[in-house]
């Protein structure tokens, strides 16, 4: 007879970000598995605490706010401009979006009321300024937006209700180097946060539908070129490349986290560790 980790066992283990190897382990009987659950509980609570030390006392600013500056940092730096758009987003957006009634993300979105919602994401908000800069500025045209963004999701180990997107876009390329471009901020971005293992894989999206999505064990950012379909709902005629990427995704990779809550806006986590200690 195999015997594993209790329910309860496994759960505390991956509340205290247990390594896969540890949670899969198996025991010759029950005697062996409480002591070694025991010593591996003291274990990380022991660096859970140590990590709780040095939020306090060196790092003093969550992993989120960290990465928010690092790449705001680097942008600027590559001549984008940063922007910030209404987190309320009224329901006509939304429509541009192709995002109505019988579509899918409809049901997943925070209503206020009739005509007003949490954004889903960011990118109506950035189409409706790239439609007035394109009458003000020279192209090309860079702006990005970091911000929260809100959705009814399932759940489950890589998904929030609540959490931060990147959303950058470069507007005014010659339409042979955009997929040149899309893999060219796809490496700005990951090269800032210090991923170094990913690969571009083409996908399907909901609401773009062809999409190059930036994978590195899990999706962390999904790429479109332009011109596109529904450009044509903001004026836009000029070729594009643009990116959203995942914060708390990126930190889950990055420091090799099981679960996203960890790294996400809660009460019960502080910098990716767990409270109840």
């Amino acid at each position: 007879m195999t015997i594993t980790w209790t329910i309860a066992q496994k759960q505390r283990l991956r509340e205290l970000n247990v390594t896969p190897d540890l949670e899969e382990k198996v025991f010759s009987d029950i005697q062996e598995r409480d002591k070694t659950f025991r010593s591996i509980e003291q274990l990380l609570v022991k660096q859970s605490k140590q990590h709780l030390m040095e939020m306090r006392n060196i790092h003093r600013r969550p992993a989120l706010c960290k990465l928010e500056r690092v790449l705001s940092d680097v942008l600027i730096k590559n001549e984008f401009v940063q922007v910030v758009t209404p987190i309320i987003l009224a329901k006509g957006l939304l429509a541009k979006m192709s995002i109505t009634k019988d579509h899918p993300l409809f049901k997943q979105v925070f209503w206020l009321d009739e005509d007003r919602c949490l954004r889903p994401m960011l990118a109506p908000n950035l189409y409706y300024l790239l439609r007035e800069l394109v009458r003000l500025w020279e192209k090309p045209i860079r702006i990005f937006e970091i911000g929260p963004c809100f959705r009814k999701d399932s759940g489950g180990g890589c998904h929030l209700n609540e959490f931060t997107m990147l959303n950058l876009v470069e507007l005014g390329l010659s339409e042979e180097k955009e997929s040149k471009r899309l893999g060219e901020l796809a490496s700005i971005i990951m090269n800032a946060v210090g991923i170094k293992n990913y690969q571009l894989i083409s996908n399907q999206c909901e609401v773009y539908g062809e999409t190059i999505d930036v994978v590195s064990k899990i999706e962390v950012g999904s790429g479109v070129i332009g011109p596109h379909i529904l450009d044509t709902q903001w004026g836009i005629v000029d070729p594009w490349a643009g990116i959203g990427f995942g914060l708390e995704r990126l930190i889950m990779v990055k420091e090799g986290y099981q679960n996203i809550q960890r790294v996400g806006r809660a009460l019960v986590y502080l910098n990716g560790v767990r409270l109840n200690i």
